[in-house]
């Protein structure tokens, strides 16, 4: 078994992974938020929704290629004190995106509110990895997901509504307060909480960058893990971004019932967050990667097949509790693939999921255009499926080994 740094004996992990968990939200929520507040944006800066939606573009290029190199340096600073410097900066940013008098100012401060917001959940992560045993593991990332969660379905759904009521302005106000908050407790645990100042292992401190790539790279694992990584994110939310706009031009439903529909993956999702210790000993890892990997693809051929929309709202809770099955027992062995260079393996880790993603809509969209969702649906939900399966046999063959 490699290295790993050896845990401080004192300090609380629960207030630590707490507000970890307050800053992730804020984190996820800056990166759906701008969704449904594009059209106040551009009236406001007297621009086009299409010119506007640059805001989005550049938080999300800079949020994802950040993550490429953030976990060397992490790893040589401490990944507590870089997410909480990276929450300060966080928090001047995103107050200053309320400020942005035009249109170029707002990109340049959503832009630098991505390269601070990227440092958070990737370090977590890491962080979470360095702390908790791995047998306990996947049910503290269980848990501590649900702050992203959360912070998703706060960014899709409350961002416009609080946008309609208070102004767009504001909503970037309130998540700035909130990463100002976790930053205040961050601090707070940096000081008292001796967990949160776990030195790295001098061989780890002496590395240069290239050094903690070529450990990861190099680890037939670590690779397996990375390119499942890059197809989940791909097949996963290649199909999933085109369930509302299916559901408006095949059914005719409404924009707001489009909303709450598409807000029904977050459902699923806590429901894995609060099920997360029964669902591991229930059914292990492997176990939870199978299922997890079927539910999908029952999901989305429901979502491809289904005579009325009505079906959907089900199917998409289902496909939130599926994701979060596979997506948290691949992220759990993210954190474990490297140990020795643990905060470079969880980043590579975390741009390969945007890559992913990126890569996944685009294709998707060519399909869509041109064959419409039913194709997309029915690809990804058979891609899952042999997904959730191979990475459950890997699983089960490593245990066999003893790794």
């Amino acid at each position: 078994m490699p290295h790993q740094p050896s845990s401080p004996s004192r300090g609380s992990t629960t207030s630590a992974i707490t507000l970890l968990a307050i800053a992730g939200f804020a984190a996820q929520a800056m990166v759906r938020v701008t969704d449904s507040l594009l059209p106040q944006i551009a009236s406001d800066l007297n621009v086009t929704v299409g010119a506007t939606s640059v805001v989005v573009t550049v938080y999300l290029l800079a949020h994802g290629s950040v993550q490429l190199v953030i976990g060397p340096i992490a790893d040589r600073l401490g990944k507590y004190f870089c997410m909480t410097m990276a929450a300060a900066v966080a928090s001047v940013m995103v107050a200053l995106c309320g400020l942005a008098p035009s249109l170029p100012t707002l990109v340049v401060v959503r832009l630098c509110s991505g390269l601070a917001t990227g440092w958070i959940v990737p370090l977590a992560l890491a962080f979470v990895g360095d702390v908790i045993p791995y047998e306990r593991r996947q049910q503290v990332l269980g848990r501590f997901i649900s702050g992203q969660i959360l912070g998703q379905l706060f960014g899709q759904a409350a961002g416009g509504v609080l946008g309609d009521y208070f102004g767009w302005r504001n909503v970037f106000f309130l998540l700035a307060g909130l990463l100002a908050i976790a930053t205040c407790g961050l601090f707070y645990e940096l000081m008292r909480n001796p967990i949160t100042r776990a030195s790295p292992v001098p061989a780890q401190a002496r590395r240069g960058f290239i050094a903690d790539y070529g450990i990861v790279l190099r680890a037939p694992w670590a690779r397996a893990i990375i390119v499942m990584a890059f197809i989940e994110f791909g097949l996963m939310f290649g199909a999933f971004t085109y369930v509302g706009a299916d559901l408006h031009l095949r059914f005719g439903v409404s924009f707001t019932l489009v909303g709450l529909f598409v807000g029904a993956f977050a459902i699923g999702g806590l429901i894995y967050s609060l099920t997360v210790p029964l669902l591991v000993g229930r059914f292990g890892q492997a176990g939870l990667a199978t299922l997890g990997g079927t539910l999908l693809a029952a999901s989305f051929v429901t979502l491809a097949v289904e005579p009325t929309a009505f079906f959907a709202p089900v199917a998409i809770t289902a496909i939130g509790l599926g994701f979060y099955m596979l997506h948290n027992t691949l992220q759990t062995n993210a954190t474990q693939m490297t140990p020795e260079a643990r905060g470079t393996a969880v980043s590579v880790f975390s741009a390969s999921l945007y890559l992913g993603q990126t890569a996944g809509v685009a294709v998707a969209g060519g399909l869509f255009d041109r064959f419409t969702a039913v194709p997309v649906f029915l690809a990804a939900a058979a891609g899952l499926l042999v997904l959730g399966f191979w990475f459950s046999r890997q699983l089960t063959r490593r245990r066999e080994r003893g790794i």
